[in-house]
């Protein structure tokens, strides 16, 4: 029988690709208007099939909208879930510079540990952030 943390690390990944693409999504309309899905393709380095796929995905789970030759949009669950991840993002990536690691390195390790931060320890960083190292006991 797996132990819980396997149980989560493999629900995080499956969340991770949607996380991925709304964040993603979100931003490519806050700083073009809109959406394509060359835009994806570009920003993932994948194929339109990949994109496609995925988009598909979104679309049915009910985080995107989008019709043949038309920009992809997201619905008002697709921004939520955008505006978590870039914040989980965010948080993550500021904690990482405030321990030292350089600004490449923190942009890359923030990317992939995002989605695996526990609200517990999202709380903590935060808390870090504002008030610094607690002292030691």
């Amino acid at each position: 029988m797996p132990s819980q943390s396997h149980h989560r690390t493999r629900s995080d990944h499956a969340s991770e690709v949607a996380e991925d693409y709304v964040e993603a999504i979100a931003e490519a309309i806050a700083e073009n208007g809109i959406c394509r899905s060359v835009d994806l393709v570009r920003h993932f380095d994948v194929t339109h099939a990949t994109v496609n796929n995925t988009i598909s995905r979104l679309q049915r789970d009910g985080l995107v909208m989008t019709e043949p030759y038309q920009p992809i949009t997201l619905t008002p669950q697709g921004k939520r879930m955008a505006t978590k991840a870039r914040n989980r993002h965010e948080v993550v990536q500021s904690f990482l510079l405030r321990l030292g690691v350089s600004e490449t390195t923190a942009a890359v390790d923030s990317e992939g540990m995002e989605h695996h931060v526990s609200d517990e320890t999202l709380r903590v960083m935060k808390r870090i952030l504002k008030e610094g190292l607690p002292a030691p006991k």
